[in-house]
Formats: C-alpha cells, sequence, structure tokens
C-alpha cells in the first residue's frame, strides 16, 4: 500500500457562475470526486452551500490525502443547490472541471473555465483552487460576543454573522471561517468554534488575520458593520481574560470625525489545543475485532435460484461474498488474532426449524468465531444448504445489543481503540443474547463498528431510528452496504446525509455514525472502491466520539512542531 505522503487542503472559489433561479441568485455548493477507475467517481468532500451568489468564497476547505506516487484524478462539481436533499441528482449543475492533483498542488492559484460537459463551456464561469499542506494539527477554539453593533436593517436591528481571513505570501486575504447569522440582535454571542491553526494562520502566530462583521440580507448583498486586523498573539490574550477590539467601518471613519467605532468584539476565549487524528488512536492502541452476520431473510430469495441474492455463481461468488472480502481484507489489518465471530440471522434453523435472529453460521454458539476472512466465508457457504430464509428483518435488535459493549468500553473513560467491527451482511440481526460476545474483552479500549449488509427490506424503522439516536452517544459506527436492486430509501433516510436523524419522538442524534453505500454503484468497479467508500466516514466518526469526550489516545504521539 502506497504510503500517505501528506494531507492538503483545497480553497475554492468561483467566478460568473451560471445563474439558474428565477427571481434570484444561485446557492451554489462545490463537491469534490475522485476517480476510482473504470469510469467511477467517488465523493471525498463538500463545501458549505452559499445563498444568492454567482461569485462564491468557499469556507469550508476539502481536504485530501496527497500521495506522491499516485497520479490522483479529481472532479470538481458546482451545483445550485434549491433543497434539503444530499443527493445532487436533482440539483442544477453549474459547470465543472477534472484535474489531477498533482497540477493543482503544483501550481500557487489554479484557475480553469467550468464546463457543462466536455468541450461545452458554464457560460463565462471559472473556478479557483489554490492549496496548502496540512502541517500542524493543533486547533485554535474561540468564543466571540459583541456590543452595540450599528443598526443596519430599516425594520429591525442587524443580522451580524463574522469572517475571518489571513493574509496570503502574495498580500491577498483568503476566508478560513464564516460564522452563523444571528438574527435582529445589536449584541450577539456566537457559537463556540474551532479552526485548524494551520487554516487560521499557517501557523504563523504573527501572520495578519482580517475580522468582518456583517449584516446578513437574504439577497446576498451584506452589508458591512465594520471590521478590524489582529494576529493570533493578539487574540491569546483573551485565554486569561476577554480582549476587545472596536469594529471600525472605513467609510464611516473617513466621513465622521465624530465617528468612534460601529460596535465592540469581544474575544471571551481563545486556545489552542492538539487534534489527534485517527492513526494516532490507531498507533495508541487501536484494534478491530472484526464480526460478521449474514442476513438469511425471505426477501434474498432462494438460494438455489440465480435471481437470489444468496445464489452462489459458478465463479464462486455472489455480492454477499465480494462485500466481506472486500471489507474484511482492510478491516482484519486491525484485529491481532484474526477470529472473526459471524452469525446469521432470520432464517429457520435446525432441528426445530424455529426462526432464529442470532445463530452462529459454524452451529457453535458457544464459539461462533472463524479464523480470518477465509473461515468466514467457509462457514457462509457450508450453512447455506443447511437453512430456510425467512423472516422479519429488524435492525435494532443487533444495533442495541452492539451498543451494550460499547456502553461498558465507554463507561472505562479512556480512548486507546479496539474497534470491534460488527459485519452484519444483511438487516436486523437480532443477536440480543449476551453470550456472542462471550470471550471478548470489552474495556475502554474498544471502539464498535456494526457494518450491515442489505437487500432494504427494513420492517422495525422506528425501533432503527431510536437504537442509533441511543448509539450515537457511544463508541460505535454503523456501515450498511445495500445489495440487490430494492429501494434504499429507508437505508438513505438513517444514513442521515439529508439532516440530522432523529428518532421518532424527536431527539437527535448526538453525532453522525451512519454510513450507507449500495452495492449496485460497484459491481463494476475495482473491488478496493467498495471497501473505500464504505469505510471512508470511519475514521472520522471515531476521532470525533473521542474529542467529543475529551479523551486523547492512551498513548498520545509525541508533538513534534517543526
Amino acid at each position: 500500500m502506497a504510503g500517505c505522503v501528506s494531507k492538503v487542503e483545497l480553497s475554492v472559489s468561483c467566478q460568473s457562475l451560471l445563474d439558474k433561479d428565477l427571481g434570484s441568485k444561485s446557492d451554489p455548493l462545490c463537491v469534490l470526486l475522485q476517480d476510482l477507475g473504470s469510469g467511477q467517481w467517488a465523493e471525498l468532500d463538500r463545501t458549505e452551500r452559499i445563498k444568492n451568489c454567482q461569485n462564491p468564497e468557499f469556507c469550508k476547505k476539502l481536504v485530501v490525502d496527497y500521495y506522491f506516487e499516485k497520479v490522483q484524478k479529481l472532479k470538481f462539481g458546482v451545483y445550485d443547490i434549491d433543497n434539503k436533499s444530499f443527493d445532487l441528482n436533482d440539483d442544477d449543475y453549474l459547470g465543472g472541471v477534472e484535474c489531477t492533483l498533482g497540477q493543482v498542488v503544483s501550481s500557487s492559484v489554479f484557475t480553469r473555465p467550468l464546463e457543462l460537459k466536455q468541450g461545452k463551456p458554464a457560460g463565462k464561469g471559472t473556478i479557483t483552487i489554490s492549496a496548502e499542506e496540512i502541517k500542524d494539527t493543533r486547533v485554535v477554539y474561540l468564543e466571540i460576543e459583541a456590543q452595540n453593533l450599528d443598526k443596519k436593517d430599516f425594520l429591525g436591528k442587524s443580522d451580524p454573522f463574522l469572517e475571518f481571513y489571513k493574509q496570503s505570501d502574495a498580500g491577498t486575504w483568503q476566508l478560513v471561517y464564516r460564522s452563523e447569522v444571528i438574527k435582529n440582535n445589536l449584541n450577539p454571542c456566537w457559537k463556540k468554534f474551532s479552526v485548524p491553526l494551520q487554516t487560521f494562520c499557517g501557523g504563523d502566530f504573527n501572520k495578519p488575520i482580517k475580522v468582518q462583521c456583517a449584516d446578513h440580507d437574504s439577497d446576498g448583498l451584506h452589508d458591512l458593520i465594520g471590521t478590524f486586523e489582529t494576529t493570533l498573539t493578539q487574540l491569546q490574550k483573551g485565554d486569561s481574560s476577554p480582549v476587545e477590539f472596536e469594529c471600525i467601518h472605513p467609510e464611516k471613519k473617513q466621513k465622521k470625525k465624530s465617528y468612534k467605532n460601529s460596535g465592540i468584539i469581544r474575544i471571551k476565549s481563545c486556545k489552542i489545543e492538539r487534534e489527534y487524528s485517527f492513526l494516532d488512536y490507531v498507533m495508541g492502541g487501536c484494534q478491530i475485532n472484526f464480526t460478521v452476520g449474514v442476513d438469511f431473510t425471505g426477501s434474498n430469495g432462494d438460494p438455489r435460484s440465480p435471481d437470489s441474492l444468496h445464489y452462489i455463481s459458478p465463479d464462486g461468488i455472489n455480492e454477499y461474498l465480494v462485500a466481506i472480502w472486500s471489507v474484511g481484507s482492510v478491516v482484519q489489518d486491525y484485529d491481532t488474532d484474526k477470529l472473526f465471530p459471524a452469525f446469521g440471522f432470520g432464517a429457520q434453523v435446525p432441528p426445530d426449524w424455529q426462526v432464529s435472529h442470532e445463530f452462529a453460521l459454524n452451529f457453535n454458539p458457544s464459539n461462533p468465531y472463524c479464523q480470518g476472512i477465509q473461515g468466514i466465508v467457509d462457514a457462509y457457504r457450508h450453512i447455506l444448504p443447511q437453512i430456510r430464509l425467512y423472516g422479519p428483518t429488524n435492525f435494532s435488535p443487533i444495533i442495541n445489543h452492539v451498543a451494550r459493549f460499547a456502553a461498558h468500553s465507554a463507561q472505562q473513560g479512556t480512548a486507546s481503540v479496539s474497534a470491534c467491527s460488527f459485519l452484519w451482511i444483511c438487516l436486523g440481526v437480532d443477536i440480543s443474547v449476551s453470550h456472542v460476545h462471550d470471550g471478548i474483552e470489552c474495556t475502554g479500549k474498544q471502539y464498535f463498528i456494526l457494518l450491515i449488509i442489505t437487500d432494504g427490506e427494513i420492517t422495525d424503522l422506528d425501533q432503527t431510528r431510536q437504537a442509533i439516536v441511543n448509539a450515537s452517544k457511544l463508541p460505535m459506527s454503523i456501515i450498511i452496504v445495500g445489495v440487490g436492486e430494492a429501494d434504499f430509501k429507508a437505508m438513505e433516510f438513517l444514513d442521515g446525509d439529508n439532516g440530522v436523524l432523529k428518532s421518532l419522538a424527536g431527539e437527535p442524534a448526538a453525532r453522525d455514525i451512519v454510513q450507507f453505500v449500495p452495492f449496485r454503484q460497484f459491481r463494476n468497479a475495482p473491488r478496493e472502491a467498495l471497501s473505500q467508500m464504505v469505510l471512508a466516514e470511519v475514521p472520522k466518526q471515531l476521532v470525533a466520539y473521542y474529542k467529543w469526550q475529551g479523551w486523547p489516545p492512551v498513548k498520545p504521539p509525541e508533538v513534534k512542531i517543526m
């Protein structure tokens, strides 16, 4: 496997975008895709959406791993977003550009015309991308409020928001953070926020920082309230006691001799902390115990029929087996003993032919472990002709089951991680009996990953929503791979990409822990493409949990700042 040279963050801005909205301007968003080969593209990251703007400067940076030894083909796509759906297929395409990461990093500023398709310009639209290597893992945390801001709205006060800019080596100002808007308030207190130190000031505590306070207008023509310049060194004085800056409007200062300021900006707190990475936790003790569960519900079809999702083709594979190999081959490297518990659910099993939602694939409930990924595959093939597919397909029992072990781990209060990864090859495994994990030592060293691969016929959606909301407070991630041609709207709903997932009672998830991927998108792609997409969110989710808890790795890395 090629070693990652470094991470780079990409800053994106556009000029003269097409106007697709009647009566207003477009609401653009930029998505970054990477070429997987065979015409397949995988999304790596996306910016925020900016309302009513044809010349957007996106605040959200796009982060990508840079490999010198690889040709990394990228596609930047700009869309006009008019709904809350995460899916971009129903949004207007404003143009895009294909390039390599090498082209971007070798250019101080990379500007290209946007195209609707090859050879067809997107009007006069252009995209500008600049790259910066992430060398420093420290993060700046700021709490800011304002007092006595100028009134800008005729029928109200002001709707203030902040923008922070750093000065580039060329002397230009580059946006690094944009706050939320606080409606109708001249004494706002913004939410505490964080910005990577590298993004904020390039690691230079004396680099000029410009802070701009403006009144938000829905038409995108925001009114400047005032501005000031500072440095991180000055902001840090707010760590001991609040630091105040006068918010100055240049034109008012020039016109009025009696002008003092347009308000006061107070830095309530400015702290710099170390941001730990996924590798910091892995190298600090992370292990993955990989558990497999297979869906044997009737919706999969008779395994003897070529139409069945469980039918094993003459070359010895089906979508379940490909998923096991694709994901298992990556995850097994983080498991020391290579012993993987494997279960089935939703089938009638001998000898009494009662429906079971937790039976060991090796028919040995006291020792359900398989030796390596090949052991899982062998057990799966052996059990197929010995059971009868049935139902129902419930997610909540297995999620709740894993959550119990995750809760026990969380009580230990450390963040050295052993990740029990549950690959549940389809939906609704009911594994609520505690002996499933007999022999797995559940300590504070564990992070749990539940991977569900399903044919989409979930029967306990409301219970599953509650189970996910509960699990979001625990050291746990859930991955869902959909096999077959079913309607996966329920899975996409659970993914939460369209907004924060909520329980039936309205309780929101504490963090995003679900990733859904339909297998059919990868049938003709290299095997590694599926594993890359399936596992893409796990490192972020793991780090987010321990950051939320304030837990460093048990063996934190030595801090080496150049």
